[in-house]
């Protein structure tokens, strides 16, 4: 009872502080695609880690058709990849998550590159919606903000875990081995 209370919580909180920016921001330049992007990151972080759920679902195994990874290499992730070390970003996600040579910290990597890749779906379904809606109401041009910083903060980042999860169950798997 208590879980779903701060759940319920959570999301009326959310629903409340998106609705202040759609209220006091312009909904279709930059500042409100970086704010939106950023409070609903803030926003489904709180609530997934409030959630706590084993995230088992068949939804995080690699399917056949990504390749092994190859099709989000195709797609760029490599670059996305240096674009993260570039900007400083790798080295303050490492500082809370690092990376150690042990089942237990390996197995902690794993569950949050699949709880980053929930946080980053559910962010790019709640942009998306804003993103049609700018478009019908101010046109294409003016939703083209919300489009690109989606891609860029939601999109490429469940690439990215989609493209390196395989490899850290292959790691987890192997170092529970010996």
């Amino acid at each position: 009872m208590k879980k779903t209370l701060t759940l319920i919580l959570i999301t009326i909180i959310s629903i409340a502080a998106v609705c202040g920016l759609v209220y006091y921001v312009r909904m279709d330049g930059f500042a409100f695609a970086w704010a939106l992007n950023f409070l609903l990151m803030l926003c489904v972080s709180v609530f997934t880690g409030s959630l706590k759920s084993n995230l088992s679902s068949s939804y995080y195994q690699q399917k056949e058709w990504e390749g092994k990874g190859k099709i989000y290499e195709y797609l760029g992730v490599n670059v996305f990849r240096k674009l993260l070390v570039w900007s400083g970003w790798e080295k303050v996600i490492r500082k809370s998550f690092p990376i150690k040579n042990d089942a237990q910290a390996l197995t902690g990597l794993y569950y949050q590159a699949k709880k980053s890749e929930l946080d980053h779906l559910v962010i790019l379904l709640i942009v998306l919606g804003f993103n049609v809606f700018v478009a019908f109401k101010f046109g294409i041009p003016r939703s083209l903000w919300l489009l690109a910083l989606n891609v860029i903060l939601n999109l490429y980042p469940i690439f990215l875990q989609r493209y390196n999860r395989p490899r850290i169950e292959r790691i987890v798997s192997l170092s529970k081995r010996r």
